[in-house]
């Protein structure tokens, strides 16, 4: 009973909190990451990588394959992203116009790759809400120059986890993401399938993780730019 009345009286940007401490829980996470990109008519290209994270800090390494073996992307915050090609044995830094274009032909952009928190750019509310499910509204704060106007967020009671993003530019809806086979590892619950749906285009991009691994105690030093060239 004390549970159901502290959940009537929650507030939308307390349940997008709550969304980012069960996304941030963990200190770190490793995973193997297998990547599917489908185009409009339907081919597949797939790519393996890993992936380490240590609170906002990201770096995303490619295995698979052999034309992007050792290509990299760091994040270190909205404002710091760099990424790796061997084929011309450089970092680039990525630039603020680019944040928003696609990250190596995925549906994902830099910026979404490298976003691991919603409260600090969004405001939200609650919709409408049943036994089961929030569903939010989130609109940017001031400052936020994301490309989309309005979010719309479902978010799976009681533990907090998203079931499905849409994103919107001006009435029109442009991508849906959706998490899901949700599993709860060491203690942490991760989707173990990510979706994200370009509409307009007609192109997906899946993600599956594997062999994840959290509190690993991951050095700081596996988040720089000299170890993003390191293969």
């Amino acid at each position: 009973m004390i549970y159901m009345l502290l959940l009537f009286s929650i507030t939308g940007n307390e349940v997008l909190t709550k969304v980012d401490s069960v996304m941030n829980a963990p200190k770190d996470r490793e995973a193997k990451l297998i990547t599917i990109v489908i185009d409009s008519k339907g081919k597949k290209k797939e790519r393996e990588t890993l992936l380490y994270q240590k609170g906002d800090w990201k770096l995303i390494r490619f295995l698979s394959p052999a034309s992007d073996r050792g290509v990299g992307f760091l994040s270190l915050s909205e404002d710091q992203m760099y990424i790796y090609m061997p084929a011309f044995n450089r970092i680039r830094r990525i630039a603020s116009h680019v944040k928003k274009q696609s990250f190596m032909d995925t549906d994902f952009s830099y910026d979404e790759l490298g976003s691991s928190s919603y409260k600090e750019d969004w405001n939200a509310v609650i919709e409408k809400e049943d036994s089961s499910t929030f569903y939010l509204k989130l609109t940017p704060k001031p400052g936020n120059d994301s490309d989309y106007d309005v979010i719309k967020m479902i978010v799976k009671k009681p533990h907090f986890l998203i079931e499905k993003i849409e994103f919107y530019k001006k009435g029109t809806l442009k991508k849906v993401l959706t998490m899901e086979n949700y599993k709860k590892i060491n203690g942490f619950w991760t989707a173990t399938t990510i979706k994200m749906v370009n509409v307009s285009k007609n192109h997906q991009t899946i993600m599956k993780m594997e062999e994840i691994k959290f509190n690993q105690g991951l050095p700081d030093d596996i988040f720089s730019k000299r170890n993003l060239k390191r293969y």
